[in-house]
């Protein structure tokens, strides 16, 4: 069995990795803070038991 070969390969710093992650903690937020916020103008509550 040969190695496996990694020359010329360049690996991705981690930080793009730390960037991606944050960009879809932001994305994730601002879609619940969205829901939130419509939930609130159109049934003036953002949780309720249905009665």
């Amino acid at each position: 069995m040969s190695p496996v070969q990694t020359q010329g390969r360049t690996s991705v710093p981690d930080n793009l990795y730390t960037a991606i992650l944050a960009i879809a903690f932001f994305a994730v937020l601002a879609t619940t803070a969205l829901v939130a916020y419509m939930c609130y103008t159109q049934y003036e509550t953002i949780f309720k038991i249905a009665s």
